[in-house]
């Protein structure tokens, strides 16, 4: 069997066909909406008394950020948040930066959106973007990421037990990011559709 028989050729995610010809400064560009777009959806958190890991939108801006720009500009914007918070920056869910946020028992979280962007980049850049069924598998495969490097860091750092950790870091937020990937799934292959109908009509 030819290497090429089983390979994954690459298509384009959809930042690519909205502005095909980006330059360095237009990554850019992007780079710092992209932080700003998971810096406010952060503030749109919920405190739980029995958990240090808050219900927040960040999963939502995550599989957006990811499937739209792509695996490099998608991981490298994720990495930037990361870093920007830990810098001091009030951009983690309640306004909150620093090191020791950074680094608290949810950083592994953080962490998860990285590989995650980066994940649900790639996939999209093999086109499982383009329809709903695919598009949810693509954002499950980054929820998986995000939860198992999450649920580690916060058994390490935190929980007594696994069992613990899956109660203080699973359990309570499963159905509210169901729903929130579910409807990013949703929305990426319907602008998809958006674009392509703009294109058809400039032809």
């Amino acid at each position: 069997m030819s290497t090429s028989s089983v390979s994954f050729p690459r298509s384009i995610p959809l930042r690519e066909a909205v502005l095909p010809r980006t330059t360095v400064l237009t990554s850019a560009v992007l780079l710092v909406v992209g932080v700003g777009f998971v810096a406010l959806a952060s503030q749109i958190a919920v405190t739980l008394s029995f958990t240090p890991v808050p219900i927040t939108g960040q999963t939502f801006a995550v599989a957006v950020v990811g499937t739209t720009y792509g695996a490099n500009l998608g991981g490298l914007t994720l990495l930037a948040y990361w870093v920007v918070g830990m810098l001091g920056a009030p951009i983690y869910s309640e306004g909150e930066g620093g090191w020791d946020k950074a680094t608290s028992p949810s950083a592994g979280y953080l962490v998860g959106f990285i590989v995650a962007a980066y994940l649900m980049g790639f996939l999209a850049e093999r086109r499982w973007d383009r329809r709903l069924s695919s598009s949810i598998s693509l954002m499950l495969c980054g929820s998986v990421v995000i939860y198992a490097l999450g649920l580690a860091w916060l058994r390490y750092d935190y929980s007594p037990s696994f069992s613990a950790a899956l109660e203080d870091g699973l359990y309570p937020f499963l159905v509210g990011d169901l729903v929130k990937l579910y409807l990013a799934a949703a929305i990426v292959p319907l602008a998809w559709r958006g674009v392509e109908r703009l294109r058809g009509r400039r032809r």
